[in-house]
């Protein structure tokens, strides 16, 4: 048999085996967990164990105490100057910290920054993960990038189990998102472990208890 006839064999073969397959998405085979059994208050204990495993730091709230609590997890950073998106509400920027509202800011002027306060657009607490779709109140991505230190305001009625259910409440694709599970961190050089190669190196999270 020559070369050109193997390979011809060897395609009608695979033709032969994949001919009733279908290329079609709604045909895909979905046999993966797409609803969790959680309710929201094991959602938000589970989101919670992640983001701690990861080495973020996460404390809770009431909606009411939102402002209190920011102003207390911004200062027990240690920081002062903080980048903050168009659309933050004002309660959230207490008046004791000095905020850079990013009306287009230069990288310079944001990588000045020692921190940025965001809210976000959903948890996923199978993974830990937060997801920002980078509206008026999450901000460009860079902003989320730059400085070293990410307050972000979670909602727990946000929190879903899993990444199916989080696509499912969009009620179409997000036109950019990112996916945060932890301070950035990679241990790609020697499996040492380096904080803040790809965004900030310090992540608080704030839950809001906005479930009644």
């Amino acid at each position: 048999m020559t070369g050109i006839s193997a390979r011809q064999a060897i395609l009608d073969r695979v033709r032969a085996a994949t001919r009733d397959d279908s290329n079609a998405y709604p045909d895909l085979p979905r046999s993966y967990v797409r609803h969790g059994a959680l309710d929201l208050s094991a959602r938000v204990r589970l989101m919670t164990e992640r983001l701690k495993e990861y080495g973020a730091d996460v404390v809770e709230c009431l909606p009411e105490d939102l402002p209190g609590t920011i102003a207390h997890q911004l200062t027990s950073s240690g920081r002062h100057t903080f980048v903050a998106p168009t659309a933050l509400p004002a309660l959230w920027r207490d008046a004791g910290f000095s905020w850079k509202v990013d009306n287009d800011l230069s990288y310079e002027a944001i990588e000045s920054c020692e921190g940025v306060l965001t809210a976000s657009s959903a948890g996923i607490a199978d993974s830990g993960t937060i997801v920002l779709h980078h509206g008026e109140t999450e901000g460009r991505r860079v902003i989320t990038l730059l400085p070293d230190f990410h307050l972000c305001i979670l909602r727990a009625t946000q929190i879903v189990e899993t990444l199916p259910e989080y696509f499912a409440r969009c009620s179409e694709p997000p036109r950019l998102a990112t996916y945060i599970s932890g301070p950035s961190a990679t241990a790609d050089i020697e499996m040492t472990r380096i904080k803040g190669v790809h965004g900030p190196r310090f992540l608080s999270v704030i839950i809001v208890r906005d479930n009644g």
